[in-house]
């Protein structure tokens, strides 16, 4: 079996990065989401996307975002993909994919099989990300640590590549990786002591539990 991917979502300081990277991870998240606890500024996101160079991809989070904020951002952080995770249409990833020029990931919520359906309609994102769907009404989409029902996944054909995501953490992750087939995995809140407070220990437990289901 291939290495499975790992992302660690919501980093925001550097010993969080330097403890995920040094655990393997590949991917780390950085979210600009006012309304988040993992949210970051531009000058912060700036100065850990440079640290993390040549050593993780750097995923923007971002939630319905706006053309001009996009193209402000990119002039002072180094990004390799732009994660989605509000509510935009088709055409509005299809117009962030053709202005910035970079892979994107579409967040879709997922609390039945008809969810996973709909990420169909996204056809040209380089993944689809699969989180819990949060509560009508919700302030976050996503880092909630609201867990998909796995069994709607079992044996899915997923007809574009796609990451695993929602209610994860060192315990869990094993288990979903066997009982989905996910070879990509996104982490937040399931290695935090508290919202938006990265755990090294649970981020290293987290990666080795991911690489013994591999």
């Amino acid at each position: 079996m291939a290495r499975i991917g790992i992302k660690i979502c919501g980093i925001s300081d550097r010993a969080s990065l330097d403890a995920a990277i040094g655990a393997g991870a590949d991917h780390i998240g950085l979210v600009f989401f006012a309304k988040s606890p993992r949210n970051v500024g531009i000058e912060q996101a700036a100065a850990l996307a440079h640290h993390a160079a040549g050593r993780a991809k750097i995923v923007g989070l971002f939630v319905d975002p706006d053309a001009d904020f996009l193209n402000q951002l990119r002039q002072s952080v180094r990004l390799d993909v732009i994660q989605l995770h509000g509510k935009e249409s088709p055409a509005h990833v299809a117009q962030v994919m053709a202005a910035q020029g970079l892979p994107v990931w579409k967040a879709i919520g997922v609390r039945k099989t008809a969810d996973l359906d709909a990420a169909r309609a996204y056809q040209g994102v380089t993944r689809v990300l699969f989180d819990a769907k949060p509560p009508e009404g919700a302030d976050l989409p996503g880092g909630t640590g609201l867990r998909i029902d796995w069994s709607l996944m079992a044996g899915y054909r997923h007809t574009i590549p796609w990451i695993l995501a929602g209610g994860l953490d060192p315990r869990n992750v094993g288990e979903a990786i066997h009982a989905t087939g996910a070879d990509f995995v996104d982490v937040s809140s399931g290695v935090e002591s508290a919202p938006g407070l990265k755990d090294a220990e649970k981020i290293a437990a987290f990666c080795e539990a991911v690489r013994a289901a591999g």
